[in-house]
């Protein structure tokens, strides 16, 4: 019989969301659920809670959103919980020592990536970017040091040339919600063995900025057509027009070459630095998504005009 754990759960993002439910599906008693604290949004700046919050709210479960984990009196705080093991995912917060030995089992994480690789804040948009084949999960038991820790359990998931950033996302959180579940039954029946991170093929995920998305057409067109990709939905990918900014929601390579920039057909194909992109679709501000034939019909651009 599977032994049935007391357990908190730490993460921020919709990508937790399914771990949370998993555990709760497979039996295990979420103690408390920690989240990065509420946000303010929108024009009215209004505060509003993570999608992990919002889920334990609606699930009735305790929550504590605590700026920082740092103070003695919130160490003594998860101290107390008395927990069997914390599952952490895209919490956001570092975890100091005494929270790291305060759980009889430690502290797990599910990071979206097969470890070493790509080790921080955006392994999967920095995956496709790179142009790798495979990506994927690993349940690691965590150290003081950033995705360190030794591996416990891992899980690959090709990369193809559909594979966008939401794509992926979507995949990853599936399997690390089924990988969670088998990890944690493995670390109560003592049958999985911790397998230190190789030393070889060590890489960082810097965090995304905004500004990555603005298209520079002296890159290769193979490099665009994976950012366009990558960073879909957010922070989404764009070029500059006469002051507009028009957003590539999709695009494939092409044939053709010219000055990088340039359109070189009537169905929005642009020269880039080795070989061009076809924009398949677009959109335009305040408005909606659109197919390139239908942007070009009210938003004149005569072969050769040179993009921003």
């Amino acid at each position: 019989m599977v032994e049935k754990l007391r357990l908190a759960f730490m993460g921020t993002p919709d990508f937790s969301v399914p771990m949370l439910q998993a555990l709760i599906d497979a039996g295990h008693e979420i103690a408390c659920v920690y989240s990065q604290p509420p946000r303010a949004a929108g024009r009215g700046q209004k505060l509003n809670p993570s999608p992990v919050q919002a889920k334990a709210a609606e699930l009735g479960l305790k929550v504590r959103t605590p700026k920082s984990l740092k103070s003695e009196n919130e160490q003594a705080a998860f101290a107390a919980l008395e927990l069997d093991c914390a599952v952490v995912v895209a919490y956001g917060l570092i975890l100091p020592q005494a929270i790291l030995m305060a759980p009889r089992l430690g502290c797990v994480n599910i990071h979206a990536s097969l470890l070493p690789r790509w080790r921080g804040a955006a392994p999967i948009q920095r995956a496709i970017l790179a142009g790798d084949e495979i990506s994927g999960v690993t349940i690691m038991q965590m150290d003081e040091g950033l995705d360190t820790g030794d591996m416990l359990i891992t899980k690959q998931v090709p990369i193809t040339s559909e594979t966008t950033g939401a794509s992926l996302h979507d995949a990853l959180s599936e399997i690390g919600a089924a990988l969670i579940v088998e990890a944690l039954d493995g670390l109560a029946q003592g049958s999985l063995t911790p397998m230190p991170q190789p030393a070889e093929g060590v890489t960082y995920a810097s965090k995304l900025e905004r500004q990555e998305g603005h298209i520079d057409w002296r890159k290769s067109a193979s490099e665009l057509e994976r950012l366009v990709r990558a960073f879909t939905p957010w922070p989404g990918s764009w070029f500059e027009i006469d002051g507009e900014r028009i957003k590539i929601l999709s695009a494939e390579l092409s044939g053709g070459t010219g000055v990088p920039g340039s359109v070189l057909d009537d169905q929005l194909t642009i020269a880039c630095g080795d070989g061009a992109l076809r924009l398949s679709n677009v959109q335009r501000a305040g408005k909606g998504p659109t197919a390139a034939a239908d942007f070009l019909r009210g938003f004149e651009l005569p072969i050769g005009r040179r993009l921003d």
